[in-house]
């Protein structure tokens, strides 16, 4: 198990230490964003991989709540394997009707609430697990929600997927970048960017259809 150390090097970036499962939890990511922006099914065994990875790599950074995010992940990609695969309807690109875009709009809205609640006094009720109160709580919580409901829309293969991963990875690169930690706010930014060509390719394969 000593290769999925962080502390197993790869390579060191500008005085940065990328270890082995980091470096492939990443590249391994935005393989599976790219195949996911061409409507590719390949998209959804290398977003496993991707999600074992960074499983990994979260655990020994402590940061547990991406953890059950990535066990989240797990599951809603093999559902949107065999969703894609097998679902007749999953193979067309559709869109959420006008009225359902909104529900799920209003309820992430409203789930941010109770959720960056949660987060902002983890440190009063789990002093032992999380000694320091968490940064932007109330942003991280859209950024884990909001990936919840991307995943869930990919899946579907509703277009509005892209909508809100364009906003989920936004204000991922904003908190990323004033936590410092630069390597991921960058990352962020470019899924920010395939994400919108995503969006741009599915439109165009949408009116071809």
């Amino acid at each position: 198990m000593e290769f999925f150390s962080i502390h197993n090097i790869a390579f060191t970036l500008w005085q940065y230490p990328v270890s082995y499962v980091e470096l492939l939890g990443t590249a391994l990511g935005f393989i599976s964003v790219y195949l996911a922006s061409r409507a590719s099914i390949a998209t959804w065994p290398t977003g496993i991989l991707n999600e074992l990875f960074l499983f990994m790599l979260f655990f020994q950074v402590r940061l547990y709540a991406d953890v059950f995010l990535q066990v989240f992940f797990f599951f809603t990609t093999l559902y949107g394997w065999y969703n894609w695969k097998n679902n007749q309807s999953a193979k067309q690109i559709t869109s959420l009707a006008l009225r359902s875009s909104r529900a799920w709009f209003f309820v992430l809205l409203i789930a941010i609430l109770p959720i960056g609640y949660l987060f902002s006094h983890i440190h009063d009720w789990w002093p032992a697990l999380f000694p320091e109160p968490a940064a932007y709580p109330y942003a991280d919580s859209f950024v884990m929600l909001g990936s919840m409901l991307a995943t869930f829309l990919l899946a579907q293969k509703k277009m509005e997927n892209w909508y809100c991963w364009i906003a989920v990875d936004l204000v991922a690169t904003i908190i990323y970048w004033r936590k410092g930690i630069v390597f991921l706010s960058a990352e962020y930014l470019v899924f920010g960017l395939l994400a919108a060509y995503g969006l741009y390719h599915w439109t165009k394969s949408a009116k071809h259809a």
